[in-house]
Protein backbone atom coordinates (compact mmCIF):
# COMPACT_ATOMS: atom_id res chain seq x y z
CA UNK A 1 0.00 0.00 0.00
CA UNK A 2 1.06 3.44 -0.76
CA UNK A 3 -1.49 5.52 0.84
CA UNK A 4 -2.20 5.34 4.81
CA UNK A 5 -5.04 5.63 6.35
CA UNK A 6 -4.94 9.55 6.91
CA UNK A 7 -5.55 10.35 3.41
CA UNK A 8 -8.38 11.48 1.23
CA UNK A 9 -8.14 9.18 -1.90
CA UNK A 10 -10.45 7.62 -4.54
CA UNK A 11 -11.66 3.96 -5.59
CA UNK A 12 -8.59 2.52 -7.00
CA UNK A 13 -6.29 -0.46 -7.67
CA UNK A 14 -4.20 -1.88 -9.50
CA UNK A 15 -4.32 -3.43 -12.95
CA UNK A 16 -4.80 -7.40 -13.77
CA UNK A 17 -2.08 -8.52 -16.25
CA UNK A 18 -5.63 -9.06 -19.15
CA UNK A 19 -6.73 -5.61 -18.10
CA UNK A 20 -3.49 -3.73 -19.32
CA UNK A 21 -4.39 -2.32 -22.25
CA UNK A 22 -8.00 -1.27 -21.51
CA UNK A 23 -8.12 0.88 -18.09
CA UNK A 24 -11.69 1.13 -18.68
CA UNK A 25 -12.19 -2.46 -17.89
CA UNK A 26 -9.97 -2.10 -14.94
CA UNK A 27 -11.74 1.70 -13.05
CA UNK A 28 -15.10 -0.77 -13.64
CA UNK A 29 -13.99 -3.78 -11.62
CA UNK A 30 -12.38 -1.35 -8.66
CA UNK A 31 -16.14 0.61 -8.78
CA UNK A 32 -17.59 -2.65 -8.24
CA UNK A 33 -15.01 -4.32 -6.19
CA UNK A 34 -14.30 -1.83 -3.41
CA UNK A 35 -18.23 0.56 -3.82
CA UNK A 36 -20.43 -1.98 -5.34
CA UNK A 37 -21.14 0.10 -8.50
CA UNK A 38 -21.80 -0.74 -12.14
CA UNK A 39 -21.13 0.94 -15.06
CA UNK A 40 -25.38 1.60 -14.90
CA UNK A 41 -24.54 4.27 -11.87
CA UNK A 42 -22.26 6.27 -13.74
CA UNK A 43 -21.89 8.08 -17.17
CA UNK A 44 -19.51 9.74 -19.38
CA UNK A 45 -16.62 7.74 -17.81
CA UNK A 46 -13.32 9.42 -19.86
CA UNK A 47 -9.72 8.86 -18.28
CA UNK A 48 -8.91 12.42 -17.85
CA UNK A 49 -5.21 12.21 -16.52
CA UNK A 50 -2.15 10.18 -16.42
CA UNK A 51 0.57 11.28 -13.88
CA UNK A 52 4.18 10.02 -13.44
CA UNK A 53 5.92 10.72 -10.64
CA UNK A 54 9.44 9.20 -9.21
CA UNK A 55 9.58 8.50 -5.52
CA UNK A 56 12.03 5.83 -3.89
CA UNK A 57 13.66 4.50 -7.21
CA UNK A 58 9.98 3.53 -8.19
CA UNK A 59 7.90 5.32 -11.44
CA UNK A 60 4.48 5.55 -9.68
CA UNK A 61 1.87 6.61 -13.08
CA UNK A 62 -1.51 7.14 -12.35
CA UNK A 63 -4.74 6.68 -14.36
CA UNK A 64 -7.58 8.95 -13.11
CA UNK A 65 -11.00 8.50 -14.45
CA UNK A 66 -14.03 11.14 -14.35
CA UNK A 67 -17.79 10.55 -14.72
CA UNK A 68 -21.05 11.64 -13.50
CA UNK A 69 -22.99 9.98 -11.16
CA UNK A 70 -26.23 8.55 -12.52
CA UNK A 71 -27.65 6.67 -9.61
CA UNK A 72 -29.48 9.35 -8.10
CA UNK A 73 -29.83 9.12 -4.27
CA UNK A 74 -28.59 5.96 -3.71
CA UNK A 75 -26.53 5.41 -0.77
CA UNK A 76 -23.23 3.99 -1.99
CA UNK A 77 -20.31 2.37 1.09
CA UNK A 78 -16.85 1.27 0.68
CA UNK A 79 -15.07 -1.82 1.88
CA UNK A 80 -12.07 0.63 1.99
CA UNK A 81 -13.22 3.39 4.15
CA UNK A 82 -15.99 6.03 4.45
CA UNK A 83 -17.20 7.81 1.25
CA UNK A 84 -18.08 11.43 1.43
CA UNK A 85 -18.68 14.02 -0.52
CA UNK A 86 -16.51 17.35 -1.30
CA UNK A 87 -17.19 20.47 -2.53
CA UNK A 88 -14.15 20.23 -5.35
CA UNK A 89 -12.83 24.00 -4.54
CA UNK A 90 -12.01 22.73 -0.88
CA UNK A 91 -10.73 19.14 -2.11
CA UNK A 92 -7.17 21.11 -1.36
CA UNK A 93 -7.21 21.79 2.10
CA UNK A 94 -7.35 17.86 2.90
CA UNK A 95 -4.76 15.23 2.87
CA UNK A 96 -4.08 13.28 0.06
CA UNK A 97 -1.66 11.73 -2.01
CA UNK A 98 1.03 14.68 -3.75
CA UNK A 99 -0.19 13.47 -7.65
CA UNK A 100 -3.75 13.58 -6.81
CA UNK A 101 -3.41 17.08 -5.05
CA UNK A 102 -1.60 18.36 -7.94
CA UNK A 103 -4.12 16.74 -10.21
CA UNK A 104 -7.77 17.88 -8.58
CA UNK A 105 -6.09 21.43 -8.35
CA UNK A 106 -5.65 22.01 -12.20
CA UNK A 107 -8.77 20.11 -12.81
CA UNK A 108 -10.63 22.73 -10.38
CA UNK A 109 -8.43 25.64 -12.53
CA UNK A 110 -8.45 24.13 -16.06
CA UNK A 111 -9.67 20.43 -16.65
CA UNK A 112 -12.98 20.89 -15.03
CA UNK A 113 -14.09 23.18 -18.10
CA UNK A 114 -13.01 20.98 -21.11
CA UNK A 115 -12.97 16.83 -22.08
CA UNK A 116 -9.04 17.08 -22.66
CA UNK A 117 -6.74 14.22 -21.48
CA UNK A 118 -3.73 15.93 -19.31
CA UNK A 119 -0.68 14.16 -18.62
CA UNK A 120 0.82 15.29 -15.26
CA UNK A 121 4.41 15.12 -14.42
CA UNK A 122 6.67 15.84 -11.06
CA UNK A 123 8.95 17.95 -10.28
CA UNK A 124 10.62 20.00 -7.59
CA UNK A 125 7.66 23.01 -7.77
CA UNK A 126 4.70 20.62 -7.98
CA UNK A 127 3.19 18.69 -11.34
CA UNK A 128 3.52 20.50 -14.80
CA UNK A 129 0.43 19.37 -16.92
CA UNK A 130 0.23 19.10 -21.04
CA UNK A 131 -2.56 18.29 -22.89
CA UNK A 132 -2.28 14.52 -25.10
CA UNK A 133 -2.55 15.06 -28.43
CA UNK A 134 -2.95 12.48 -31.12
CA UNK A 135 -0.56 13.43 -33.75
Amino acid sequence: RVVNNLYVGTAGGHFEPEELNDAKVCVLRELQEECGLCEADITNLSLRYVTHRLLGGEIRQNYYFFADWNAGDREITSNEGRLEWHDLQKLGALEMPYSAKFMLEHYAEIGKDNSALYVGTANLKGMSFCELQEK
